[in-house]
């Protein structure tokens, strides 16, 4: 398939075939995408407190990172699904008013299962306006940008979540993702209205993936219950993608090889790097006297070097051709484990920071396969999916760690 250019990617990037969208500028998608991460990594160090101001335990409120981890899967296809069947400007609109709303109920209501659902709705607003700038970037330059802020804001999103904890409170931390609503403010007037007015919401198909991506992230938690779930509402959607192959997941989307080869490389590359995430750390405390503290410190500038390298890194892949790119960056992902085995601080780190600038930069890079692959008005609904499967290796990641730990 030829490959479009980013001005005619720019022009069609609501949907709508032929029809031009305004350039939206780069700082302002990475305002809308970068704080996603907050939601992800911000509470790791304040869940002590937060068990404290709600009365309840360590355990039962790690459940709001849960229920943002669910909402980020969730939210990523289906917000994508109603910009490409209502407009970007009404899934803009749609996006912010559930970020307000679970804002609201984490800042404004003291107990658990409004927390909880405060997060859900923050994750499910935010995983969409991470696909809506990623529809909007319209080239690899741009894209960089995007991918970039979502490093950088999750290499230093701890430190962040904890320093806001220390000076406001815990529910400033948990309602950090609130800021993406001003890069919704920049953009709204930016992109059209315009729809695909020969689509039709297909209901049945948004609730049978929302199903199977509920049952694969819970999955690691309760293995034998989710497995089963999530082979059963596979095997309906197949069914279902089948019978109406212009459905929320297009036939024309699901078949293109360019396409599944972007999600699988991005799957595995989030995997490893989530994975080190939390390998990482342990190592570094079987192996050096280190406090807490310094190890958290430490795991910063990995992340962080990950996370700006990966803006040079995905720009270089517009002149440089991706094939080149991918495959140093798969070379990356590949030799990050490898280097994890050896007991070195400096060699953790370095396996940190290959895993991270591996991950970081194939978001973007591979996105840009992935829209190339399929036609214009799929672009939204293959957004929606990529992102879908490189935010599931944030949540295996992690378990494939602990397994393989134990």
């Amino acid at each position: 398939m030829q490959e479009p250019t980013p001005g005619s990617r720019a022009a069609d990037a609501s949907g709508a075939p032929g029809t031009r969208t305004p350039r939206v500028p780069a700082p302002y998608l990475a305002l809308m995408a970068g704080p996603l991460s907050f939601g992800i990594a911000g509470p790791a160090l304040v869940l002590d407190d937060v068990a404290r101001g709600l009365g309840t335990s360590e355990s039962a409120a790690a459940w709001c990172v849960t229920a943002f981890g669910w909402g980020i899967a969730v939210g990523t296809p289906l917000m994508a699904g109603l910009m490409r069947h209502r407009g970007p400007r009404l899934a803009l609109l749609a996006c912010a008013l559930q970020i307000a709303v679970g804002a609201a109920l984490v800042l404004g209501v003291p107990v658990l299962g409004a927390t909880i659902t405060g997060c859900a709705l923050q994750a499910l607003g935010t995983a969409g306006l991470t696909s809506i700038a990623m529809n909007l970037a319209g080239s690899p330059l741009r894209m960089g940008v995007v991918s970039a802020s979502l490093a950088v804001v999750g290499a230093s999103a701890p430190l962040v979540g904890s320093l806001v904890n220390e000076a406001l409170s815990w529910r400033m931390s948990l309602a950090l993702p609130v800021i993406s609503v001003l890069g919704v403010l920049a953009v709204i007037r930016r992109v059209p209205t315009h729809r695909d007015p020969g689509s039709t919401f297909d209901g049945l198909g948004a609730a049978v993936l929302t199903a199977l991506v509920t049952a694969v992230v819970f999955v690691p938690t309760y293995p034998a219950v989710a497995g089963v779930c999530a082979v059963v509402a596979a095997a309906v959607l197949v069914g279902h993608t089948r019978s109406r192959p212009s459905g929320f997941v297009p036939a024309s989307v699901v078949r293109q090889t360019a396409f599944l080869t972007a999600c699988g490389l991005a799957l595995a590359l989030a995997i490893v790097n989530f994975g080190l995430m939390y390998a990482v750390p342990q190592a570094l405390t079987e192996h050096t006297d280190w406090t807490i503290d310094r190890i958290g410190v430490s795991m910063v500038w990995p992340l962080l070097l990950g996370g700006g390298l990966s803006w040079f890194v995905v720009a270089a892949s517009g002149p440089l051709g991706r094939r080149p790119v991918v495959t140093v960056l798969v070379v990356l992902g590949a030799v990050a484990p490898l280097l994890a085995l050896s007991g070195s601080w400096t060699v953790l780190l370095v396996a940190q920071a290959s895993a991270s600038i591996a991950a970081a930069s194939g978001q973007g890079v591979l996105a840009g396969q992935a829209q190339d692959a399929v036609r214009a008005a799929d672009r939204p609904s293959a957004t929606g999916l990529f992102n879908l499967c490189y935010l599931l290796g944030a949540a295996f990641g992690p378990s494939i760690a602990t397994l393989l730990a134990g």
